[in-house]
Order: C-alpha cells, then structure tokens, then sequence
C-alpha cells in the first residue's frame, strides 16, 4: 500500500499552478473502471476548494443524521447515478443539491479509480475544481455539515493508519483527518487523491479495505 516515493510535503497553495499539476497527474493515470451489471453506480467528487488562509483542501460532508443508510457518516458529495445520467453529470448534480455548489464541466480536472464497495457500490470519484464557495451551504436533509479539510491534513506523520482485522487478509485503511478518522471508501478514494493528484505517485484501491460495520 505504500507510496515508492517521499511523502515530503509539496506545495498546498489554492493557485493555478496547484490545478495544472493536479490535472496533469489525474491525465498522466491510468484510470481503472469497472461495469459488473449487477453492482449499482455511484460518482463522489473530490471538491478541491481554497480555505481562508489561501491554502488548498477538500469539500467533506457530515450526511444527515435522518438518512437511512450510512448516517452522520463522513463523505464525500456525490451519489447514485440515475438512469440516463452520466458519472459526470451525477456528480455536478449532487454538488448542487447536497452543498449549493453550482460547478459546470470545465471544472472536471479528471477521475480517480473506480472503487467497488462491500454494500454492492461500483464509485467513480472525479475531481473538480472549485474555486468560489459563495453560494456553499448544506442541503438539511442530506448534509449535516460541510467541511474543507486542508490538503496539510493528508500529510500528518500520523497518517494513515492500516489495521488488521480478522474478516479479511486486506488492511483496513484509516485517514486521521482534524479529531476525525475517515474509513474507505471515502478514505480510500482521499488517499489515492494524495498519491496521485498531488504526488503523482501510482497506487490502486482494489485491495484497501473497509470496516466491517460498513460491508452492509
């Protein structure tokens, strides 16, 4: 699961330079899809966004307490892909609906691997780049909070973490993020952000594994 090269931190900076290389590495990976029909589809965004003191992060949501599956768990923005729908139109959607963000398909920087979840998920996680969070506010009955996690917050010499459990030979992977740790999917799909969006380095998230409580 470990990278091959450093984890020195680069440069975290919300700036055009940041959206060029961003977009270069996403272009420079090859991207692994999968289309089993009798798995449903999902598309989540890696919302890269600028916090207040001009450095980078990511959009992350807290879901309503009130939902039926996976409540006031931590996630990214994005959902099922509805029918007639591309993985590039539900994602842009859901961004709207969950946090008010109204982005077009030029902020489309590229897409991560397909993740395939143990509930029976096939997720695209695509990248956007969103530089005006005006209009950001948390849609009640989806979103409890929203968050913009710094870029910094991947490089913590604490992170990540790799548990053994005894329900698989594959290690779970947890991503301290702030007072939080965020399980896979979501915390496979934010870590191979780090290894290729912003280091360019090649990792896969077929074999990173999620909790138990969330196989279900």
């Amino acid at each position: 699961m470990e990278s091959t090269l450093n984890n020195k931190t680069p440069d975290l900076i919300f700036s055009e330079d940041l959206r060029k290389r961003i977009t270069s590495n996403l272009e420079s990976h090859p991207v692994i899809t999968h289309e089993e029909a009798d798995l449903r589809k999902a598309a989540v965004a890696i919302a890269v966004a600028p916090q207040e003191n001009g450095q980078a992060g990511f959009i992350l949501t807290r879901r309503s307490k009130n939902l039926q599956t996976h409540s006031h768990q931590y996630a990214l923005p994005g959902g099922k892909i509805d029918l007639g729908e591309t993985r590039e139109q539900t994602v842009l959607r859901e961004v709207r609906e969950e946090i008010g963000i109204k982005a077009e398909g030029d902020s489309i920087l590229g897409y991560l691997d397909d993740y395939v979840t143990r509930s029976g998920f096939i997720i695209t996680p695509i990248v956007l780049w969103i530089p005006d969070l005006q209009n950001m506010r948390p849609e009640p009955d989806e979103v409890d909070e929203i968050f913009i996690i710094g870029f910094n917050e991947l490089f913590r010499p604490d992170s990540p973490r790799w548990v053994k459990i005894p329900e698989s030979e594959n290690l779970v992977l947890q991503l301290p993020l702030r007072n939080r740790l965020i399980h896979a999917p979501t915390a496979a799909i934010i870590y191979q952000f780090r290894e290729i969006g912003i280091q360019r380095n090649l990792i896969r998230t077929d074999e990173i594994e999620e909790p138990v409580w969330a196989w279900r």
